[in-house]
């Protein structure tokens, strides 16, 4: 497996994780393009894309994770809106 299809591996990865859809499945085209189905034999979600454009669109699939913010961030944040108001 190559570095690139690990890459997209990864993310639908996550996509089954996040959803709880284990059917998810990826297919590389012979050219090197990937696209998405909800099961292996399903249609295209999408059509073939590039590994970027792939990966960008698997990660934007599905629900997202809640961001982690922790109190410094939140007191930076503050500080931020304060110095644009002055």
């Amino acid at each position: 497996m190559s570095a690139r299809s690990t890459r997209a591996s990864n993310a639908l990865a996550r996509l089954k994780e996040r959803s709880g859809n284990q059917g998810y499945s990826m297919t590389i085209t012979g050219a090197g393009h990937f696209y998405l189905s909800e099961t292996p034999d399903g249609p295209p979600l999408c059509p073939p894309m590039e590994l970027d454009d792939f990966v960008a669109f698997v990660n934007a699939q599905g629900p997202q994770k809640a961001r982690r913010v922790s109190k410094l961030d939140t007191e930076f944040e503050k500080q931020l809106v304060k110095k644009t108001e002055k």
